[in-house]
């Protein structure tokens, strides 16, 4: 075994970081860690509690690299043939044309899609904080394309049209209960890898490339969940956080590829696997998680 004691790891040590016990316990931690607070005398206590979780957490990430190293490891490292690899994870990539997806868009009532969305939003680790968090101390051009996205994330400066809200209010709508205690571990560990990637330095690159494959899928399952909405009568303020993430993510796809991969790994092409290791952690998850909503719900 390597000197990281987290690195290749055996199957069954690796395990435990993929049960609900795991998952749930990052989960309420990182809602706590992340909230805004103030100072108290029990500060001690809670960084010996944070020290204890960033090795599970480190653990649950060493875990996913392990599960992903040999695929990102082919990948190329000179500019042009990344991106074209990149790319090409729309269509190839983990879980991506999963059966989960045109079902919601064509057969799904109004109970499963409830209890999709219901997952969903509980699993949501925010994508405007997780960009926020990714952008810090990236070289200026990468830098300057998630502020740019972020952004957009944040309406352009519209409370209206905030991203987030929008969810919100479709989930109001439902009158929805989006609870850690009530979420597939696959879901919430969909949030925890992310949240992870972004907060944590040595994981930069890896946060890079997962919110950049968000981007790069996304529009195909968000189209088919307004198709669903919109058979089941919802209205367009009702769907409107999944058309526009049908159409704006496309336009952002783009932009990230050109403005933030490119100019990274062509100053330094070593952090074409890093990339490459955060998209395959973000589609295995998604993929795990597709897997037991349908295991659920069929």
């Amino acid at each position: 075994m390597a000197t990281n004691a987290f690195t290749r790891l055996p199957s069954a040590e690796a395990g435990q970081f993929f049960t609900d016990s795991l998952q749930r316990g990052l989960a309420h931690w990182n809602h706590e860690r992340l909230a805004p607070g103030f100072p108290h005398e029990d500060w001690q206590k809670t960084l010996e509690r944070d020290v204890r979780m960033l090795r599970l957490e480190g653990g649950f990430i060493e875990a996913l690299r392990d599960e992903v190293a040999d695929e990102a490891a082919a990948a190329p490292t000179e500019v042009d043939a990344f991106v074209a690899w990149f790319e090409a994870l729309r269509d190839t990539g983990p879980g991506q044309g999963d059966p989960l997806f045109p079902w919601i868009a064509e057969e799904a009532g109004i109970e499963p899609i409830s209890w999709f969305l219901e997952q969903e939003a509980a699993g949501e680790a925010g994508f405007d904080d997780l960009v926020a968090y990714a952008q810090v101390k990236l070289p200026t051009l990468p830098k300057l394309e998630l502020a740019r996205n972020y952004w957009d994330e944040m309406g352009r400066g519209n409370p209206k049209g905030m991203h987030g809200p929008m969810l919100d209010h479709l989930v109001e709508t439902l009158a929805l209960n989006p609870r850690v205690d009530t979420t597939l571990w696959e879901s919430l560990a969909v949030a925890n890898a992310m949240t992870a990637m972004a907060t944590t330095r040595r994981y930069a690159w890896h946060a890079v490339g997962a919110l950049g494959v968000i981007e790069l899928t996304a529009p195909g399952r968000s189209a088919c969940t307004a198709a669903g909405l919109r058979r089941l009568g919802f209205s367009g303020k009702e769907r409107r956080y999944f058309d526009l993430h049908a159409v704006l993510d496309v336009k952002h796809s783009a932009d990230w590829n050109r403005e933030a991969l490119r100019p990274l790994v062509e100053e330094d092409p070593r952090r074409a696997t890093a990339i490459a290791e955060g998209a395959l952690i973000r589609l295995k998850c998604g993929e795990r998680c597709f897997a037991r909503y349908r295991e659920m719900l069929w």
